[in-house]
């Protein structure tokens, strides 16, 4: 089959979205939040650094790009990580892998106000859909070994850091565009940078208050490497390579099997439970974000 290597890859891509979950869910349950989203971006920028020079791509962005460069940071590494290393604190892995889907849902409804897009029936009908489908995980979900206040502040954190990477693709859309354009890949490497730099304040206090996690179990920092070098590096680089070779919306496709994966190693890896209020509430989820972003049709 014609890119049948491509598509290996993005399915390897959805697993290995999937299992971040867990990953996430161990590391934060044994290193404190700033320490390590920071640990993980200090693995991933260098790997990122190393990548552009192996590959004769390395190109460092203009005063005017920075600007937009480092409000991509912000929001993209230190928000998205902090909201994500603080929501698998209290959630569990099957229910942020649902939660995250709103990341497209989100991006579509900033596109109103900030691309000057239309809000029309399906975008509404579509988050109507979602919003149901957080509803069901919400209150039906089978993780009920943790407790339903922890829960909901953790799949509520998890949505922030979708909501927060919904603002980062409307800044990398606008920072494609125009004579100062830059490429998917050099946004993705040069906003990590700037966002490891802003970690880093944050980090230093963290450490002041809480000290280095000694206590931390080498699974633990296990999986954080495992987040840095697959999930963050790896990743990126297969999924980029399948929007080149394939076109966007054939690759976006992986992205609706990542919750399936991320349930499913909760499950084996974690013992989280499953139950029918995960299907339903996925079926919700992606049905509303598949319908809101096929508004352009209507």
């Amino acid at each position: 089959m014609k890119n049948a290597t491509t598509h290996v890859k993005l399915l390897a891509v959805a697993i290995i979205w999937g299992v971040s979950w867990v990953a996430g869910r161990v590391a934060a349950n044994e290193i404190p939040p700033f320490t390590a989203g920071w640990s993980r971006y200090v693995i991933a920028v260098v790997c990122f650094l190393i990548f552009l020079k192996l590959t004769k791509q390395w190109i460092v962005p203009n005063r005017k790009q920075w600007k937009l460069i480092i409000i991509i940071g912000f929001l993209s590494t230190f928000l998205y990580q902090a909201f994500f290393m603080y929501g698998m604190k209290w959630t569990a892995a099957g229910d942020a892998s649902l939660m995250i889907t709103f990341n497209p849902l989100f991006t579509a409804i900033l596109a109103v106000p900030f691309l000057g897009e239309k809000f029309d029936k399906r975008l509404g009908a579509g988050l109507l859909l979602a919003v149901s489908g957080v509803g069901v995980l919400a209150w039906y979900s089978p993780n009920v070994d943790i407790p339903v206040n922890e829960r909901l502040l953790g799949d509520a954190l998890i949505g922030l850091s979708a909501l927060s990477w919904a603002f980062t693709t409307i800044l990398m859309k606008k920072a494609m565009t125009g004579d100062d354009a830059m490429s998917p890949l050099h946004l993705t490497v040069w906003s990590s940078v700037a966002g490891l730099l802003i970690q880093t304040p944050a980090t230093i206090w963290e450490y002041s208050q809480v000290g280095f996690p000694t206590g931390a179990s080498n699974e633990a920092w296990s999986w954080l490497v495992f987040l840095a070098i697959f999930s963050t590096v790896l990743s990126y680089v297969w999924f980029a390579d399948g929007i080149r070779k394939i076109g966007a919306g054939k690759t976006a496709f992986y992205v609706y099997l990542v919750p399936i994966f991320g349930i499913f190693s909760g499950w084996l890896l974690l013992d989280e439970k499953l139950g029918l209020s995960l299907a339903v509430s996925f079926m919700l989820i992606v049905s509303g974000v598949y319908l809101a972003q096929s508004k352009e049709s209507s």
